[in-house]
């Protein structure tokens, strides 16, 4: 039999000499020591079969992330290179990093859906553009990187016109089912990309009808190899239904499941239908997060026959201080400074995606390990076996939902006998990580020495908190990089004049549009020096995932900011009701953007100007007449230090002495007045 050994205890380590039982009887020292034993000794093992030769289990489809829901890589896109190739090997190069199978991402909507926008291919029912936004581009550099990644897409947003007016995009099925379809056309025809899923989600409930359609729009494009999931969000009512409705069930191919907490339905299984946790994890990347992402990736199979988990997020590439900061596998938050920092989870991540494959199957022999843990085992069918073990103990895996409830793990001995086909299997490679909390001194994805097997069996002593995987395959590596460059904050003097003649992405660096959609624009009417500016495009509010402000506004900069001069050219194309805004300390995004405050200096094309100390307008720390009008181009300055603030138009001063409590501290932005159209050009930062 073959032993790793981590820590060992024996029996005689619990000697008489050991032990005071000054003046007992030798048959209680006897009795006692026993019980030591048993309770402490960790020599003592547990057997757990490894055995194809009962039948297998479910065919195992891939781990992966999600990009997405909203604008998490938005600041990827900003990295210079070498470092910006570094974090996508670190995530998709197989045998290297994380290795992912799967990239979910956003059909973008024009609308905010958790830490930014994430412009739609059809801003409009006439309007059809597939180079907008940065997904296109990152489903590329996966595809370079891991040929056979699966492509998802899903979208939680929709453009206004989609539903007529109403904020809901399901009452007219057939315009909604053309919409997702020709974001998948798009795909192919532009970009050579082949979606294999889409995904549908609405948070209210779900339609059949629509299903049924898109699997008739999808089947009359040529799009029958496009899978359906459904809901994309809860087991429950879609599995009644799909139980209930044989059309809708031969419509549907997966159902996914959001932060399942391990478990299904009774249901979901006699549907017979793929299940996956098609959202999970959103949790803060630190050790215990990576805790989490080990527990879930083997026991939501064990407790769910989940053959999928999908990451929210993939990679945590947006202000760190919008919703859910550093919630990704990995963290790269700092373009201007090319600092990326590879977190816990990817090294989780590579214990499974390293050693096996989408079509890979589980043995049907899988399950929660006697002292806490859980083991699960995957075979090729052609001889390779790969087995991914875990200790997490309850707080240092809890997700941030659902609720966690308690358990204990304790370290133990696990005996594994291999039966079946793997009996023959005379070496296993071993991989381990530590997290090691108590001297914080975490070893993650460390290759050990390979085990000989000569009886088909081997032993772990298993301390708390740990993963291992033992396998067949010996292509396994912890890939690595030179250290990127140190952490930095966002720089204090800033500057973008938008002249880009062909821009490699729609947005301009580092803006955060968190309503509204501000794209690169050339403008040709204009032969003097605002050819190339930057336009917020829409014109009507589009059909909203979370509540989105009723002012359009884009974000930029470092969250402390307190004292600093904002400067841009503005120009509005809404006689009359235009309005635009510059502002500075910011202090919300992500879904709580409609009640952001900051200090807002508004100039409006009827002529007059306000500052307001929130987004919404109606907190007016000034007002009065600008002269300002549409058509024209107007230079805004607005200055803070301390409790004070003043503004500019045009070089003269035209407001001073504004009297602010708070926020103290918070990001630069530019905006609209409502949704509508309106140019930046010329777009300068002072701070101190």
């Amino acid at each position: 039999m073959n032993h790793v050994t981590v820590r060992h205890v024996t029996h005689s380590a619990f000697t008489a000499d050991r032990v005071c039982l000054t003046g007992m009887e030798h048959r209680e020292t006897v009795f006692i020591l026993l019980l030591l034993s048993l309770f402490l000794d960790t020599s003592t093992s547990q057997s757990y079969v490894l055995d194809d030769k009962i039948g297998l289990g479910r065919v195992f489809d891939g781990i992966g992330g999600l990009s997405g829901g909203g604008a998490t890589t938005r600041l990827l896109v900003n990295y210079a290179e070498p470092y910006r190739s570094q974090i996508l090997d670190y995530l998709f190069k197989p045998n290297f990093g994380a290795s992912l199978h799967i990239l979910k991402v956003e059909i973008g909507g024009d609308a905010q859906t958790t830490d930014g926008t994430e412009p739609s291919h059809m801003h409009y029912e006439n309007d059809e553009n597939y180079f907008r936004g940065y997904e296109w581009w990152l489903m590329k550099e996966a595809k370079k990187r891991n040929p056979d990644i699966t492509l998802i897409g899903l979208p939680w947003a929709f453009p206004g016109w989609v539903g007529h007016g109403k904020n809901w995009p399901y009452d007219f099925p057939d315009i909604t089912a053309a919409y997702v379809v020709n974001w998948i056309l798009g795909a192919k025809q532009y970009h050579d990309l082949d979606i294999q899923y889409v995904g549908i989600w609405n948070e209210r409930n779900f339609d059949s009808k629509y299903i049924k359609l898109l699997r008739y729009t999808l089947d009359k494009s040529g799009l029958d190899t496009v899978r359906i999931i459904a809901s994309d969000n809860l087991w429950e009512p879609i599995t009644r239904s799909l139980l209930l409705d044989p059309e809708l069930s031969r419509a549907v191919d997966v159902i996914g499941a959001h932060y399942p907490g391990t478990t299904t339905v009774a249901g979901a299984l006699k549907t017979q239908k793929k299940l996956w946790s098609s959202e999970d994890y959103s949790t803060f990347n630190n050790e215990v997060g990576g805790g989490c992402w080990a527990r879930i990736l083997n026991q939501n199979y064990v407790n769910g026959l989940m053959t999928s988990t999908i990451s929210w997020n993939l990679v945590a590439s947006y202000y760190d201080d919008l919703p859910f900061g550093r919630d990704g596998l990995m963290t790269a938050e700092e373009p201007w400074s090319g600092n990326y920092v590879v977190e816990s989870p990817i090294w989780i991540t590579a214990h499974t995606t390293q050693f096996t494959q989408p079509g890979w199957t589980y043995l049907q022999t899988v399950g929660h390990l006697a002292q806490g843990g859980s083991y699960v085992a995957l075979t090729d069918g052609k001889g390779n076996l790969t087995v991914v073990i875990e200790t997490m103990s309850h707080d240092h895996s809890v997700c941030i939902r659902p609720p966690l409830p308690p358990f204990n793990v304790t370290s133990q001995n696990a005996t594994f006998q291999l039966k079946g086909s793997f009996v023959s299997i005379k070496e296993l490679q071993v991989w381990r990580s530590r997290f090691n909390f108590e001297t914080k001194k975490p070893a993650f994805f460390e290759k050990l020495t390979p085990l000989k097997l000569s009886d088909g069996s081997f032993t772990l002593n298993l301390a708390v908190d740990e993963v291992y995987t033992l396998t067949t395959i010996t292509t396994g590596q912890k890939g690595s990089y030179p250290e990127p460059p140190a952490s930095a904050h966002f720089p204090k003097v800033y500057k973008d004049d938008f002249n880009i003649r062909n821009p490699p992405f729609s947005e301009a660096p580092d803006f955060a549009d968190q309503t509204g959609v501000f794209e690169y624009y050339v403008n040709l009417t204009d032969p003097g020096p605002h050819v190339f500016t930057l336009r917020q495009v829409l014109t009507q509010r589009p059909i909203t995932w979370v509540t989105d402000a009723d002012q359009t506004i884009s974000v930029i900069g470092d969250y402390q900011w307190q004292n600093l001069t904002v400067t841009c050219d503005v120009f509005m194309e809404t006689v009359k009701t235009g309005g635009v805004f510059i502002a500075a300390r910011v202090d919300k995004g992500g879904g709580s953007i409609r009640t952001a405050a900051g200090i807002f200096y508004w100039v409006f094309a009827d002529g007059s100007f306000k500052v307001t100390n929130d987004l919404a307008g109606q907190t007016v720390l000034a007002k009065g007449e600008s002269g300002t009008r549409a058509f024209g181009w107007h230079t805004l300055t607005l200055t803070i230090k301390g409790g004070y603030a003043s503004g500019l138009l045009n070089g003269y001063t035209l407001w001073k002495y504004a009297t602010l409590e708070s926020p103290k501290n918070g990001w630069a932005a530019i905006g609209t007045h409502s949704f509508e159209l309106a140019q930046f050009d010329n777009f300068a930062v002072e701070a101190e």
